[in-house]
């Protein structure tokens, strides 16, 4: 049995996670729902500071990485006097406040000088269906109610400028581990096999590990052709280019390997994947990227702009420093998303001190989607085979906590399972009863 020091005593402790913080955890389900906004120039016109702080939040936002958004105040009457001696951008967003007539007419005074082509957005404060109505017929594009949030905003620029017969994007999911060998690899393909069999949707999966990737042996596979291939030959990246290089591991799986050879070495700049993984996103309804433990540019850039990120650590104290460091930066770059999923890998080693689960989670403000237990002659015959644990023992509590985790990341709602009384209790009702 492990020992589990206590958590107040070591540096860096920090408090258990409070209320707003698991608030916070839940996150916003409008946000997995919104894709990525294209190269649009965007000005915006507020009249309240809630609106711009809205606004500015926006604008930090992954999503609108592409586009570019410029807020003022002023409302309709500055949007008028800007437009007036400059050409108008792609979209205008005008806040509004007071009677219907005013606001058609500053509208109607604002078109005058609107180019062709250009799309008006305007949050204002009268809750009316034929002022909606009305606004809609003189081309406006949108009319949103004040307040909005960040993802009112973001989504409604993105279901102007999205193409709503395209494909919906696929979701991209990044494991991470906090601290070399805690197991990141195999945590990724097994979350990855049990999401493909789980949904019965295509899953690729792809080793950005490319001197030391394991996905390969995990799968049992060996293409000739891989992630190296892709990042390559831009020129040559699309989906049927991907599709012939992508290695088939069963009907829903398919895997982009790492060459996992020293013979060259791969000096990435920041966004060597950024077109293989929307091209990938393109065609999949789920990509999941098996990122290395480094800290570099790319590896920056990708966990910022990925939907969802899961880290992996082991429960002692080097990797709750990395993974409190890694939590906080993500907090930084994505202050709009969902917290990252924590999965504590290789739990309850014999005889080695241990933080408790709970507590290694409440110092990140986190929840334990996964505490996998060592199981080292379970994970070692399954690596040996090139199998995953739930092809070797379907029935294995490892296998439900993976196909737990696949249902977290999938964006999917996750059914309320009803809790089973266990035996113990079932038989102390029985005994209480014959009492």
């Amino acid at each position: 049995m492990s020992s589990n020091p206590d958590l107040k005593d070591m540096p860096g402790y920090l408090e258990p996670m409070s209320e707003a913080a698991e608030q916070q955890y839940a996150g916003d389900d409008e946000a997995m729902h919104i894709g990525s906004i294209p190269r649009i120039t965007v000005q915006g016109f507020c009249l309240t500071e809630a609106t711009m702080q809205v606004a500015e939040a926006a604008m930090e936002d992954r999503r609108m990485a592409k586009a570019h958004l410029k807020v003022e105040m002023g409302g309709i009457p500055g949007a008028i006097q800007t437009f007036e001696q400059a050409p108008t951008p792609n979209l205008i967003i005008v806040e509004t406040s007071g009677q219907r007539d005013d606001l058609v007419s500053g509208l109607d005074r604002l078109a005058e000088f609107c180019d062709a082509g250009t799309k008006v957005i305007v949050i204002g404060d009268v809750n009316d269906v034929t002022l909606y109505r009305d606004l809609i017929s003189r081309g406006v594009s949108e009319y949103l109610i004040a307040p909005v949030s960040v993802f009112q905003l973001i989504g409604s620029i993105g279901n102007l400028y999205n193409d709503p017969e395209a494909e919906p994007l696929g979701r991209t999911i990044a494991f991470f581990g906090v601290k070399g060998g805690c197991g990141s690899s195999t945590v990724a393909h097994n979350g990855a096999w049990a999401l493909a069999r789980g949904f019965q949707s295509e899953v690729a999966v792809a080793d950005l590990d490319l001197p030391f990737g394991t996905a390969g042996l995990d799968y049992n596979q060996d293409p000739l052709q891989g992630v190296f291939d892709a990042v390559s030959a831009p020129e040559r990246l699309d989906e049927t280019y991907l599709d012939r290089i992508l290695s088939k591991c069963n009907d829903h799986l398919s895997l982009l390997a790492a060459p996992a050879t020293l013979e060259r070495t791969y000096d990435h700049s920041e966004k060597t994947f950024e077109l293989l993984l929307e091209t990938m996103r393109s065609s999949t309804p789920h990509v999941v990227l098996d990122v290395p433990h480094a800290w570099n540019a790319w590896v920056k850039h990708t966990l910022e702009s990925v939907d969802e990120v899961v880290l992996v650590a082991e429960p002692d104290l080097a990797n709750l420093r990395n993974a409190k460091n890694t939590v906080d930066m993500l907090k930084q770059l994505r202050p709009n998303d969902r917290l990252p999923h924590l999965v504590l890998n290789k739990v309850n080693v014999p005889k080695r001190p241990e933080i408790k689960p709970e507590e290694f989670a409440g110092a990140l403000g986190l929840k334990v989607q996964a505490a996998v237990p060592f199981e080292p002659q379970l994970f070692g015959t399954a690596a040996n085979n090139g199998q995953m644990i739930g092809e070797l023992d379907g029935k294995h509590a490892i296998t439900g906590m993976f196909e737990d985790l696949a249902q977290s990341i999938s964006g999917k709602v996750q059914p309320t399972k009803a809790a089973r009384p266990s035996l113990s209790a079932l038989l102390s009702k029985l005994k209480r009863k014959a009492g």
